[in-house]
């Protein structure tokens, strides 16, 4: 890894995804949040940059677990990667987590008042994801993956219905960025998803289940705004 400490942290996990695992750990959004350089992160949390870099230096060493490298994967085989992996994984969690917080939310609500913000909030990513997923496998995805296979055929760029690919990446951002905001206040709202004493085992089931889903929206989004995006870019800019 040839990362320093100007080095963004969108471009370090892009670069070796093990990364991810040290950001996590430090609280760090490399989704999101991840056009900003390493020094500028590490100031406004109050880290150590250089216990970071140091970190991401045995982390992504050679002698580390191997990590998938999403960059070097072509369109395709990413795009079915974020479909077949982060996407059903989210229609099968969703209605599932969902549950879980009303009832947590009824039956805790009222010693756990935070819970009833929780349920609310994740709500909203139920309607948020469900929505967004699917204008990414009706729309955005299958037109990404055309551009592809017109720059590998040399063929004509296709046809644009809106306009250029950055309008819906702009849109797919947004939400991202909605989405990820709704799970880190959940997550300020729990304590970093810590079950009360008088927690039941729904109460802390729910917890485990939403750290989860926010670990994996962090890579899903991840995957999406600093490797596939970017990519699209290019591709379109090229065809031009």
């Amino acid at each position: 890894m040839n990362a320093t400490f100007e080095t963004t942290i969108r471009d370090i996990v892009a670069q070796d995804f093990r990364a991810a695992a040290v950001f996590q750990r430090f609280a760090i959004d490399f989704c999101c949040g991840g056009d900003r350089t390493l020094t500028a992160v590490c100031d406004e949390n109050g880290l150590c940059a250089e216990t970071v870099l140091a970190d991401l230096a045995r982390a992504c060493g050679p002698d580390a677990s191997e990590a998938p490298r999403y960059a070097d994967w072509d369109v395709t085989t990413l795009v079915t990667h974020i479909v077949d992996h982060h996407h059903s994984y989210v229609r099968e969690a969703l209605p599932v987590i969902k549950a879980h917080t009303e009832k947590v939310a009824r039956v805790h609500g009222e010693r756990h008042p935070e819970m009833l913000e929780v349920d609310r909030l994740f709500a909203g990513v139920v309607d948020e994801m469900t929505s967004h997923m699917f204008k990414e496998e009706r729309i955005l995805f299958p037109f990404i993956v055309q551009l592809d296979q017109a720059a590998r055929e040399g063929g004509p760029a296709p046809r644009a219905p809106f306009g250029t690919v950055g309008n819906p990446i702009r849109m797919m951002e947004d939400e991202h960025e909605s989405a990820g905001g709704a799970l880190a206040r959940i997550r300020e709202l729990t304590n970093a998803y810590t079950s009360p004493e008088d927690g039941c085992t729904t109460f802390r089931v729910c917890l485990q289940e939403l750290a989860a889903f926010e670990r994996d929206l962090h890579t899903h989004v991840h995957l999406e705004n600093n490797i596939l995006f970017p990519r699209a870019l290019r591709l379109e800019g090229g065809a031009r």
